[in-house]
């Protein structure tokens, strides 16, 4: 059973679209297709990690090589757009700060 939360629709918003991102890198035209792997592989194990529970990294530790794939992604260039990206690496962001208790909400976290 999965609880619905804020902090878990911020990780799947984050992780979807650096999915998405990751998706469009790979289907560009001289685009960086490595990248595009390293980010789709890397987006998909950060997702599965919040539905199943025998992912040997944790949440944080995705979500943590997720920013770091998406900061080479942005820097890496190609023909994709970069909002995506922008959009993706700030919600994530906030998802890490927020999950470490960096910053408290209350009712958020």
């Amino acid at each position: 059973m999965i609880t619905l939360t804020w902090l878990l629709l911020l990780a799947l918003i984050g992780g979807v679209l650096a999915l998405i991102d990751g998706i469009w890198r790979l289907r560009a035209r001289g685009g960086s297709t490595v990248v595009g792997v390293i980010e789709v592989i890397v987006a998909a194990l950060f997702l599965l990690s919040f539905f199943v529970p025998g992912i040997p990294w944790g949440a944080l530790v995705l979500g943590v090589a997720t920013l770091i794939v998406l900061v080479v992604a942005l820097f890496a260039g190609g023909r994709t757009g970069r909002g995506v990206t922008i959009a993706a690496l700030v919600v994530t962001a906030i998802w890490v700060v927020l999950v470490n208790h960096w910053l408290i909400i209350p009712g958020i976290n």
